[in-house]
């Protein structure tokens, strides 16, 4: 048998023709043996949903190609034996080649090189994400890890391919992302780590689900930083994005786009304080994924920016724009430290702007309140059904006082001329936050946990969060993060026992997310007002 020394004896004919099929096991494989109506066939007996023996299906004719179809009783899917194709269900069924001589049969078990196996895994994750199937976006990333393709592979395949479906732009999928696929970096548990690349793909594939692709301009210019900042200003997509790609074409890369992408979320208390949070969590992305998502995440950032909303023009939080105007400059003067709490939002950005004091100083101080808030959150505004729609506030609005204040005091650090900005804006949180809180609640029984043991448990619940909504398990990783990088930063802190009770009582309490009544009380009556 020239050329068919790496081929393996596997049975003879007549074995297999005796019943019309044989399972037999070698070099670690189970496969199939199938006698059918075109020629004997040798695949996994395993059935690659979730591995019921193919042995006990049923192979019958496809009507609709007159091939030979397996199919796995357990759940239906069904197999073209004769183009490989998966007719119902997801999953490849591996089909190995088979040589016959003197009526012996070989088949040839060698695994493809990795190389060649990657093309095929990327189009099954691209697959699994299209259909939004969870367990078979883990099971090809099981199978990444298994012939030694780094998951973080299908991350980044998962960021490119679509960066250009998320209508608005970018998306906490991104945010979170960041963090997940640091952690990953970090842990030794091979599931925890194979979780930190499920977890971002799940989120970018729910995000983009059934999303048309919105295209990007092909426009080019020259960077301008004024340029850019006037096009976001003007929500001008086409005119910020060619400045992008000019910028690209120039060789810049994000860190020397960062300030320009800073003052456009800074422009204004924008979006809730998201806009602040994805630059900061872009250059992480860039970070761990590489210049390959540089142009990607860079594109769907801009989109964001160019569509944030725009809280400071409401009646709200109007009087941020006289706060920031009549700002005064840093002195190296402290302030009292829980001078925020129960502010208002007027009253918070007139101390803020008017305390002259130094940032570091206003930073802990607006700190303090937000934590404060996070802490005494009055959990019956996540229930409640007879209150407006301004009043529908729960849990994760509290973790952006957090998450915000971290990319605040990191974009800030590094671009100080953004501090009165940032700090102000901690201010609107601090002051809106602060009218859904219970001064009198009870924390007791969340207080007194050590850093570390806390972290522990807090890490152990993440892995096995048992939320559905990506946004919540999102939100549970970047709070996580964000927590961990400013009580590390701000090692001597006062709010540093605050900040781990807050903590302990939100990662132990339940987050809800659809409050039928309440929607369905408030639709009606909306609707009864409408002219």
């Amino acid at each position: 048998m020239a050329g068919m020394q790496d081929w393996t004896y596997i049975c003879d004919r007549q074995d297999v023709e005796a019943t019309g099929k044989k399972v037999v096991k070698a070099h670690g494989k189970q496969i199939l043996l199938l006698n059918t109506d075109k020629g004997l066939v040798a695949c996994n007996n395993r059935c690659p949903h979730e591995g019921f023996p193919l042995s006990e299906g049923t192979l019958g004719e496809n009507p609709s190609s007159k091939s030979c179809t397996l199919t796995c009783n357990w759940h239906n899917w069904k197999f073209d034996l004769e183009s490989g194709e998966t007719l119902v269900g997801g999953d490849v069924l591996r089909q190995y080649p088979m040589s016959e001589e003197d009526g012996k049969i070989y088949l040839d078990l060698r695994d493809p090189p990795a190389e060649k196996q990657r093309p095929q895994l990327l189009s099954n994750i691209r697959q699994a994400m299209e259909d939004y199937d969870y367990t078979r976006m883990a099971r090809e990333l099981a199978r990444f890890e298994k012939i030694g393709i780094d998951p973080k592979e299908a991350v980044i395949e998962a960021v490119i391919e679509n960066h250009n479906r998320f209508e608005y732009g970018m998306t906490h999928a991104y945010a979170a992302a960041a963090d997940w696929v640091t952690l990953a970096s970090e842990t030794e548990d091979p599931s925890q780590r194979l979780t930190c690349f499920l977890e971002p793909i799940n989120h970018i594939a729910w995000d983009s689900l059934r999303e048309p692709i919105y295209p990007f301009t092909d426009q080019k210019c020259d960077w301008s930083e004024e340029s850019f900042l006037a096009a976001v200003e003007a929500e001008d997509e086409d005119q910020a994005i060619a400045h992008i790609r000019g910028a690209m074409a120039q060789g810049l890369r994000y860190t020397d786009l960062e300030l320009a992408l800073a003052k456009a979320a800074f422009a204004h208390y924008a979006d809730f304080g998201h806009s602040a949070i994805y630059v900061y969590k872009t250059g992480s992305l860039i970070d761990q994924l590489g210049d390959a998502v540089l142009e990607p995440v860079l594109f769907s950032l801009v989109r964001g920016l160019t569509y944030q909303t725009r809280e400071d023009l409401i009646p709200e939080f109007r009087s941020y724009a006289d706060a920031l105007s009549s700002w005064q400059e840093e002195t190296q003067t402290s302030i009292e430290q829980k001078v925020f709490r129960g502010l208002s939002i007027r009253q918070a950005l007139s101390q803020a702007s008017a305390s002259e004091a130094s940032y570091q100083s206003l930073f802990t101080a607006l700190m303090d309140a937000n934590i404060w808030n996070f802490g005494h959150f009055d959990l019956s505004y996540e229930s409640h059904t007879d209150l407006k729609v301004t009043d529908n506030v729960g849990w994760l609005d509290f973790t952006h006082g957090i998450t915000f204040a971290n990319a605040v005091r990191n974009l800030c650090t590094r671009h100080p001329e953004l501090w009165p900005q940032g700090l102000l804006q901690m201010a609107c949180f601090s002051g809106r936050n602060a009218s859904y809180t219970d001064r009198e609640q009870g924390l007791s029984q969340w207080q007194g946990v050590p850093l570390q043991d806390l972290l522990q448990k807090i890490n152990a619940l993440l892995f096995d969060h048992a939320q559905f909504e990506p946004i919540v398990s999102g939100h549970l990783i970047k709070l996580l993060r964000a927590s961990e990088e400013e009580l590390a930063y701000n090692i001597d802190a006062p709010w540093q026992d605050e900040l781990l009770t807050a903590l302990n009582r939100f990662y132990h309490t339940p987050v809800r997310r659809r409050h039928v009544t309440r929607t369905v009380k408030q639709a009606r009556d909306f609707v009864e007002l409408e002219d």
